[in-house]
């Protein structure tokens, strides 16, 4: 029992695995490892079948054949760089579909694939050729960053220039109120203007027609001969005696001059 239990689960490291691709180079991987496990309840099954070491046989030597069959098929270029990466499930994916037809008790549970070796010359090739996709890639982000900052430029100037029409549109606006205002007030101004000439031809006229009203009511008889006597008296020719000139007392003389005053009177209205 103390055997089996040996074998439940192992790391198996397979190395130094030569092959060549499909393009004719050959390469070798230092180092694959394997790790699996073998379940309980196939342990008697797969031992009684395949022996103590059914690991040779399903994982080493396995993992030769499945190595080669993918280098076979593929480029430098794919197994080197392009696929790597998909290395480690591809080799999982094959070993455990084998397994799983032959000797179900054997469980892949991971598989890790080192960089294999490659000839120097084609090494450098592939070096530079790295080099050259790692400065493609930076001066890509440089593009990216590049454009970044100018979008972000872009961003910036457009809500400047949006702030900056803003800003215009409310000073606009304050200079359109404050002209409407005085254009209001200038007009309020004429309205007073307006309004106090009137009140004051208003008053005048009024002032006019009651003086005019109290000359009228002055043109009495009584009021008219006291401005004939105090015309007479204000006469730079007094006559004095027993007889004064009939042309004094000439009834139509006082006619005319009573008509006269009063002419004038109602010219000054």
């Amino acid at each position: 029992m103390r055997q089996y239990r040996l074998h439940f689960k192992q790391t198996r490291q397979v190395r130094d695995i030569p092959c060549g691709t499909k393009g004719g180079v050959m390469i070798s991987f230092d180092k694959i490892e394997v790790v699996n496990r073998l379940r309980k309840d196939y342990v008697h099954e797969t031992l009684l079948n395949y022996g103590v070491h059914y690991d040779k046989t399903w994982i080493y030597d396995k993992i030769h054949h499945e190595i080669n069959q993918f280098c076979s098929a593929h480029s430098l270029q794919q197994v080197y760089i392009d696929m790597f990466d998909r290395i480690d499930e591809t080799m999982k994916e094959a070993i455990q579909r084998d397994c799983t037809r032959y000797a179900p008790g054997i469980e892949i549970i991971n598989v890790r694939v080192t960089k294999p070796n490659i000839p120097p010359s084609i090494r450098r090739n592939f070096e530079l050729m790295e080099e050259e996709r790692t400065k493609a890639l930076i001066a890509i982000e440089k593009q990216k960053v590049a454009e970044k900052e100018a979008e972000t430029q872009k961003k910036i100037a457009l809500s400047e220039a949006e702030k900056n029409a803003q800003v215009s549109k409310i000073l606009m606006g304050q200079k359109l109120m404050e002209k409407d205002s005085s254009k209001r007030q200038e007009q309020i101004d004429n309205e007073m203007y307006l309004a106090r000439e009137k009140a004051l031809a208003d008053a005048n006229y009024y002032r006019i027609l009651k003086e005019a009203e109290a000359n009228r009511l002055k043109l009495t008889p009584e009021y008219l001969e006291l401005r004939f006597i105090e015309s007479i008296a204000n006469n730079s020719k007094i006559f004095f005696g027993e007889k004064i000139p009939n042309m004094i007392m000439d009834q139509r003389l006082l006619k005319n001059y009573l008509d006269d005053v009063s002419r004038k009177d109602h010219s000054e209205l």
